[in-house]
Parts: structure tokens; sequence; C-alpha cells
């Protein structure tokens, strides 16, 4: 049974047949060499396209951000196999096979970019390891958490691949991506990333992702639902000025109070260290189908639970809260400000079996619909510990609720490309800066495969996507896959020495709320 699914995977790599193009350029006779050269010339600019202005804000010194994801494998990796997969697939995209060029001039410095032919030996690191180290794990935290302090190579397109064929406790081997934000948003990364990838239980289907569904109106037409509209609209108007006042506030004063998750000013520069933590999505699945919410409510309400653990032991005795929240001092100060960065879609990311397709175009289609089309929303936390755990699963919810009925995000990301077409990436990236660091962390929810899936023939056991470079102490995102939610943390140590502790609370939190909400059900029956 091995042997057969390891060839049919291999069939998937063999390159189909190409025909040769024929070009202006080979076929053409050139009377001169002057017009041998203008075709040259014109055929050189358009392998090259400016950044977009997204783009260029992500390589500003201020706001240079990169996305690092680690992929658990059950099985160790084939670098062989992986570099084949490579270059049938991801090196196929646009972004991923041209380089960053600034060209100099009197006008200043206009950055494109440039095709360029891409070796993949460039691009895959393989380190000569010890399988037999002592602490696996703390090894990989530490490789992983050094490639945040070097940068990427600017002579080759702005990716790179780590294979660190090492066992640890949650995984055979792990594969380690680092792509430049300025490539595309994280959700399209993801996307394209997963086009990569094919179901374990067949190696020729693509992974199944649920698709959110957008909730319709609960009223019918005629006056009521007239009436309904109106309503909402009025409240989406009210929201989103509301939201905007906060906005411009906190790019000008209004700052997060100062508490041991909280940053201080350069920490986008500092080296950050990756953990992460895996639980069960169906208990999460359980906590929302109780409490009638979405994913998105169920885990930003253990976010602020365990966020609360966290800052109570820090504010207080180091035992008070072990054994839960029940009858527990809360140390944590009244009045807290503490707010997260949100990162929103607002646009359809594109599909995995588009992207799939695509890649497997080989002419350059034009069609990718790529790029950042991200905003953010500030959400505001309620931290402190509470008599009844599912209180912070009501304002999440409420909060969430609150923040659909905004055009907040929107308001944020075309801002953002007005700012930078105005007064240029620098400008635009420090206003970005100074609203980002007011707050005190950032946050995000990615969705993932519903089945395992194979990464070139390798079976996944986690999925842990992250970033470095935002102007933040602490970075939460939260990526399901299969039956689990993996919940990645990317810190600063010098801010939050203990991330792993962190991660205690966040877990302790979902256990908590999921007792508390069997308890629930089983007294209501």
């Amino acid at each position: 049974m091995q042997s057969s699914r390891k060839a049919s995977y291999q069939e998937t790599l063999v390159s189909p047949v190409l025909q040769p193009v024929k070009t202006e350029t080979a076929t053409k006779k050139w009377e001169t060499n002057e017009e041998k050269e203008m075709a040259d010339s014109k055929e050189s600019t358009s392998s090259q396209e400016p950044l977009s202005p997204a783009a260029r804000l992500f390589h500003a010194p201020q706001f240079n951000c990169t996305i690092l994801t680690a992929i658990g494998c059950k099985t160790s990796i084939n670098p062989g196999v992986i570099k084949m997969g490579l270059e049938q697939t991801l090196m196929k995209h646009p972004r991923f096979s041209k380089k960053l060029v600034i060209d100099d001039n009197k006008c200043g410095s206009k950055s494109k970019w440039e095709s360029t032919k891409v070796n993949v030996e460039d691009h895959v690191t393989v380190p000569n390891l010890d399988p037999n180290m002592d602490s696996p794990d703390q090894f990989v935290e530490d490789y992983v958490s050094n490639l945040s302090t070097i940068p990427l190579d600017l002579s080759k397109p702005l990716w790179e691949m780590h294979i660190l064929n090492v066992k640890t406790s949650d995984a055979e081997a792990i594969a380690v991506f680092r792509i430049h934000h300025s490539l595309g948003d994280g959700a399209s990364l993801i996307s394209l990333l997963l086009a990569c990838t094919r179901k374990t239980s067949d190696p020729d289907a693509l992974p199944s992702i649920p698709v959110q569904q957008r909730a319709g109106s609960h009223f019918s037409g005629g006056f009521r639902g007239l009436c309904f509209a109106m309503w909402t609209v009025l409240r989406m108007i009210w929201n989103t000025l509301v939201d905007l006042g906060l906005f411009v506030a906190t790019m000008l004063f209004l700052e997060d109070t100062k508490t041991p998750l909280k940053g201080a000013s350069g920490v986008e520069l500092k080296p950050k260290r990756f953990v992460h933590r895996t639980v069960s999505l169906d208990d999460i699945k359980l906590v929302k189908n109780a409490m009638n919410m979405t994913i998105n409510d169920a885990i930003m309400g253990v976010t602020q639970a365990g966020l609360s653990r966290y800052l109570n032991r820090k504010y207080g005795d180091q035992s008070e809260i072990e054994d839960g929240e029940n009858g527990k001092k809360n140390n944590i100060p009244k009045s807290i400000r503490l707010r997260a960065s949100v990162l929103v879609n607002i646009r359809p990311t594109p599909g995995i079996q588009t992207l799939a397709d695509l890649m497997a175009d080989e002419s350059n289609n034009p069609k990718w619909g790529w790029g950042n089309r991200i905003g953010y929303i500030i959400l505001p936390l309620t931290v402190g510990l509470q008599d009844d755990p599912l209180e912070h699963l009501r304002r999440a919810k409420a909060m969430i609720d609150r923040k659909k009925l905004s055009l907040e995000a929107t308001f944020s990301f075309h801002s953002a490309i007005l700012l930078i077409k105005l007064f240029g990436a620098k400008a635009s990236a420090a206003i970005a800066r100074r609203v980002i660091s007011n707050t005190t962390l950032a946050f995000s929810n990615v969705v993932g495969p519903l089945e395992e899936i194979s990464f070139y023939g390798h079976p996944v056991a986690f999925i842990a996507p992250s970033v470095y470079g935002s102007p933040h102490a602490l970075t939460i995102h939260f990526q399901s896959y299969c039956k689990k939610m993996t919940i990645v943390l990317a810190v600063d140590p010098d801010v939050i020495p203990d991330p792993h502790k962190l991660c205690d609370d966040l877990e302790k939190s979902l256990e908590i709320i999921k007792d508390s909400v069997v308890k629930r059900e089983h007294d209501a029956s």
C-alpha cells in the first residue's frame, strides 16, 4: 500500500511536456542592432512591475514584516522530493520568482519586482542535525527564533524554507517557511501553501476548507424588513464614526495601559520567540454550539480568559490561580485598557483550487488576484477574573458583533493606501506603526483543512503560522487543522520571558470554559 501511494504522488510531480513558445524576439530578424536593443529593453521592462502601495508599506523600516510558518510532519522529510515539489508549484507563482530591485535615480529610489531565474537550492536550507540530540524541542525553538534576527536576502526572491529533520514532541520533522509580507497577506500565503498539499487519503485531491456562510437577514420584505434595513444602516454609520474617532485618537494619544504584555518602543526590531500549543477543535466547537456563537467568538473569549489568568499571576502571588478562577482574588488593576489589532481580509482570498490551477498553468497567468488587501480593527479586550468563566465568551461575542457592523477595517486599508500615495511609504508606515504600537497585541485566526493533508507526500501533523516585524511584544495566531486548533505565540522574550506559561493559561482557560458549558448543559437537562 505504501509503495503504491508514493508512486501515485511521484506521478503528480512529473512535469508535463511543454511546447516551445514562439515569441516575437525569437522569430523576428532585426534590421539593426538598435532595433534589437530596443526590443530587448521592452522585454526587460515587461518583466518588471512596480510594488503595490501595501508592498511598499511592508518594506518600510518601521513596518518590515515577515511571515514565518512551521509545518510539522509525521515522517522525516525528503529534501529532494520537497525541492522537486517547489519547482512544480510554488516557484511558478510570479511573486516567488521575482526579486526586489531598487532603482536609484535623480528622483529618488523606486522599488520594483523583477523576474529572475530561481534556483531552488538557493532557497532551501537543510542543516546537518544530530537526530539523537538532547532537547530537540528547545533546539527547534531556538533555531526558529534565530531566523527572526536574519534579514531575507534581497538578491533573490524573498522566501526561503528550512528543513529540520529532528524528532520533536509533536512531529518527526519540521519545515519552516519564511516569506516576506510584501509578497502577500497571510491568508493568501497560507492558501497558496495549502494549494501545494494534497489529501493524505487521496493524493490527487486538494484539501477541503470550510466555507464561511454569511448570515442573511432574519426579516422578509415589507415594512418590517425596510425598518430593519434602515436601523442596520444607521447602526453601521454610528459604529463606524465611533471607531474612526477612536482610531484617530489612538494615532494621536490614546495608548494602552503599561502591562506585563506590552512592549516598549523599538520592539519590532527585537528577536522574537515562537511557541505553539495544540488543543482540541472539537472542544472549541462544543463551546461555540452551546453558546450559539462563532469559532471567532469562542477563541476570542478563550484568549481573554487566558490573558486574564496570566496577568493575574504577574500582578499577584504566583500560586493564586492554579486551580481556576472561581473564588480567587483578582489582582489585576481596574480600568486597564488592553486592545488587540485584529487583521481582517477585505476581499475574498484566492481559492485553493484556483491557486492550484494557476500553478499548473505554464503561462504567466495574470489572474492571480494577488496582493496585500488587509485592514485591521482595534478590538478592546476585557481582562480580569470572572465569577462565571462564560462571561469571557459573552463579552467577546458582544464586542465582535458590534465590530461586524462597522467599516473600520475598510477605512484602515484605504486610508493607508491614500497616505502612501500622498506622503510615501515611510510616512505611512510611521503612522501605521504609531496606531498599532499603541495597542497591546496582534490577533489572527486562519481556517485550515478539514482532513489530514500531505505536503509533497509528507503527512502533516500541525501548521503554525506567525509573523515578526510588527510593533508588538505579543502576537497570537489560531490555526485550525483537522480536528485540532494550534495556538501560536510570537513574543519578545524580554517582555514575556515565559511564553509556555501563557500557552498553559490559554489551554487551561479553554478547559475551564468547556467544563462550565458541560455543567450548564447538564444542569439544564
